[in-house]
């Protein structure tokens, strides 16, 4: 084993200036994350200048099997975390090979939202927390719980130290660093309610960034707990009771917002999101019913309310940014398996673009 370690860590600039690309796409689900590799001459740091490639689309459920190919266009590069040197994670988005983009192509239309100049001239900033659980590989049930059984109730484990208590912190750790070398703007991790789930948060990311890099660092994370040998789960209530859910809080905020009488823009963006809450609520994740519930520090799924400081309510406004009057507000109904394409492009849209 010490020998495959070794070969799997070999250091590729010592014999050649050639280096592998990993392109990564996100699968026929719309969550499943798929990726293969190819080797370059050299270094690269332009996504502009890497070759298009193609897929079988077949065997991901995103095309039939006599019109197979997808090609997929590089969008974002991001340092190789487990290759390491000068390899590099590619973020791709899909199309056909007439150029169209392909349905579950949600980076296309995000795109050209905030490439619209009324947003571009906002700045949208996104800050998303993403919740997860680990599950134990074989029985598909939280890593650390007893196979069958159930651990002590909900309380002592949020941000919680101990063996009893935090449950795979060897696995956030390996992906906060990962995540760091690879050049995502990841800003902390945390234990959350329920033993076993865990946060991290990616920004504050400009525009199409946001949905880039969440992007990446959940395929760092599958990598992680592929290597762990545990199972990845983004399902946005994991396990029914009185345990909670897991969501993709969405914080945001444009220029006007973090300017002087920001508190008013946010007041009205916050005015248009209710009056689209069921389309919201329609893109913000599947199963998102089970989680929005009116309990676990959610608010009920079929109501829009929003206040400061206040957990149980769809939007929430920090006391900074009442007692500065500007600044930012989180969107909680998002759930963990959310598509950050859409959730980041939909809020500018509904926020920037549409009239009251």
């Amino acid at each position: 084993m010490s020998l495959l370690s070794d070969l799997i860590n070999l250091d590729l600039t010592e014999t050649t200036s050639k280096i592998i690309a990993e392109y990564i796409w996100i699968g026929g689900s719309g969550l499943d994350l798929r990726s293969k590799a190819r080797t370059l001459p050299g270094p690269v740091t332009d996504p502009a200048k890497l070759p298009k490639w193609n897929y079988d689309g077949s065997s991901t459920g995103q095309a039939p099997g006599d019109d197979s190919e997808v090609i997929i266009y590089p969008q974002a590069i991001f340092k190789d975390p487990f290759r390491r040197g000068n390899n590099i994670l590619v973020m791709c988005d899909a199309y056909t090979p007439a150029g169209e983009p392909i349905p579950t192509n949600k980076r296309f239309n995000a795109s050209k939202i905030f490439s619209h100049p009324d947003v571009v001239a906002e700045e949208p900033w996104y800050g998303i927390e993403q919740e997860y659980t680990l599950l134990q590989k074989d029985v598909k049930w939280p890593l650390g719980w007893p196979v069958g059984g159930y651990p002590g109730p909900q309380g002592p484990y949020y941000c919680g130290v101990g063996a009893d208590k935090a449950l795979g912190r060897d696995i956030v750790d390996s992906h906060y660093k990962a995540c760091l070398y690879a050049g995502i703007n990841i800003s902390g991790i945390n234990g959350e309610v329920m033993p076993g789930q865990w946060e991290f948060q990616v920004g504050p990311s400009v525009g199409i960034s946001a949905g880039d890099q969440l992007w990446v660092a959940r395929y760092i994370l599958e990598r992680i707990t592929e290597i762990a040998g545990v199972v990845l789960s983004f399902d946005p209530k994991p396990i029914q009771g009185d345990w909670n859910g897991a969501g993709a809080h969405t914080n945001y905020s444009t220029k006007s917002m973090r300017n002087e009488g920001g508190f008013e823009v946010i007041k009205k963006a916050i005015e248009k999101l209710g009056a689209r809450h069921k389309d919201h609520i329609a893109a913000y994740g599947e199963g998102n019913e089970r989680r929005l519930t009116g309990h676990h520090e959610t608010a009920d799924i079929n109501t829009f309310s929003w206040g400061v400081a206040n957990r149980g309510a769809s939007v929430r406004v920090g006391r900074d940014t009442e007692k500065d009057g500007k600044g930012y507000f989180e969107d909680r109904r998002p759930a963990s398996n959310m598509d950050p394409y859409i959730v980041t492009s939909m809020i500018a849209e509904t926020t920037i673009l549409r009239k009251p």
